[in-house]
């Protein structure tokens, strides 16, 4: 199956880092706004309420949901996207900011054969949802 989201080894590190300090889930959204929009944030699972417009790509690490703004989502929807990440202080929402790392977003043209797969995941999400 398709997978809209991965992560790289650093972002699963990462991620096993701050579930470890924090003890808490985690939670990612990025909502393709100006400035610190533009990147994916990172939450503690219970610090972040999901819109009615959010998009769930999927989850990284097995458990932690990403989501992405529809309008974002819409654009980039012919692209996986690969979490990973950068020594830079990012946003200060984002709870990596204090640890000097950023979590970003890079992104791999899906193939016709695995856009095609996509759009059906997609029909399916609508009929169910």
């Amino acid at each position: 199956m398709v997978e809209r989201v991965v992560a790289t080894d650093k972002a699963i590190e990462l991620i096993h880092f701050l579930k470890d300090k924090y003890g808490k889930g985690l939670t990612f959204h990025q909502s393709g706004g100006c400035c610190e929009g533009s990147k994916p944030l990172c939450f503690l699972e219970d610090e972040f309420k999901v819109g009615q417009i959010d998009v769930l790509l999927g989850y990284v690490d097995g458990d932690v949901p990403f989501y992405m703004h529809e309008n974002l989502y819409n654009y980039s929807k012919h692209t996986q996207h690969v979490l990973d990440v950068v020594d830079s202080f990012g946003s200060g929402f984002s709870i990596e900011s204090i640890e000097n790392k950023s979590f970003l977003i890079r992104a791999r043209v899906f193939t016709d054969e695995e856009y095609a797969e996509v759009k059906q995941i997609i029909a399916n999400e609508k009929a169910v949802g």
